[in-house]
């Protein structure tokens, strides 16, 4: 039996399990596992691959899921994670779908688990572990980068009016630390900190990342908060999916983000 973040046991799947994925990366997971055919839902934020989520039946959002679209679907299994669905999703779900697999990675290397988890249910154990393999090749390659990098205090944002950041106790900056880059507030208890534009200057931020997602930072947005950081400089978009997103975007994210930190550390 594979044993999800809930405690939940479940047995393994058969070829005519149906699959409704509520949470974006966990769909593209699914495909690299090679179970494309099985998935018949997914959030409209569920954007890759994208030739192939065109083809499922969009159920809602994560957070505002339209319960009577995956009724309708009549799903074996739903998936969820306990960061982007709501507790009262889940609960619903667990009336009408017979499986709800829960996920919560909290640090890179959870990856492994998630992996194992979702090929042991469905499966796709070899599958899993090549992407267990691949992941931990990447892993070595940026801990060999890490060495010649410079340790720095981020500010990591999320979301604008208000200002919104990450907390130590998050996925997104668990995976920073891996090229030496502490984000900033610390000593936080809210995981998703709202911040005003006095917090922010008053914070010692050597680098400002500004993330593709939830909120679309673009170019207009790196003056406005250079001006409250007092160095414009040091600000920087960020592909927000390479940094935030688990699954199998997590081995090509380790990646992304070892060069991205190579090149903030040679910038003038």
């Amino acid at each position: 039996m594979a044993v999800d973040a809930f405690g939940q046991e479940h047995a393994r799947a058969g070829t005519e399990a149906r699959i409704v994925s509520l949470v974006p990366s966990i769909t593209e997971l699914l495909f690299d596992l090679g179970l494309g055919a099985q998935l018949i839902g997914r959030t409209g934020f569920c954007v890759h691959p994208k030739s192939e989520v065109r083809k499922l039946t969009k159920i809602g959002g994560t957070k505002d899921v339209n319960l009577d679209a995956i009724r309708a679907l009549a799903p074996s299994h739903a998936i969820v994670n306990i960061d982007e669905n709501n507790r009262e999703t889940f609960e619903a779900l667990n009336t009408f779908v017979p499986h709800v697999i829960v996920t919560h990675p909290n640090a890179p290397r959870d990856n492994l688990d998630l992996y194992c988890l979702l090929g042991d249910i469905f499966d796709r154990v070899g599958a899993a572990r090549q992407l267990a393999r691949d992941f931990e090749t990447a892993l070595a390659s940026i801990a060999r980068t890490r060495e010649s990098l410079p340790t720095k205090r981020v500010l990591y944002l999320i979301w604008r009016k208000p200002w919104m950041a990450v907390s130590q106790d998050t996925y997104i900056s668990r995976t920073l630390e891996l090229v030496n880059w502490e984000t900033l507030p610390r000593d936080c208890s809210v995981r998703y900190p709202t911040l005003s534009g006095e917090d922010i200057r008053k914070l010692p931020v050597d680098i400002c990342l500004l993330s593709s997602e939830p909120y679309a930072f673009r170019d207009k947005h790196l003056d406005e908060i250079g001006r409250l950081i007092g160095a414009r400089e040091n600000v920087r978009l960020i592909d927000g999916e390479m940094i935030s997103w688990y699954g199998s975007r997590a081995i090509a994210g380790i990646d992304y983000l070892a060069r991205f930190a190579a090149s903030s550390a040679a910038a003038p």
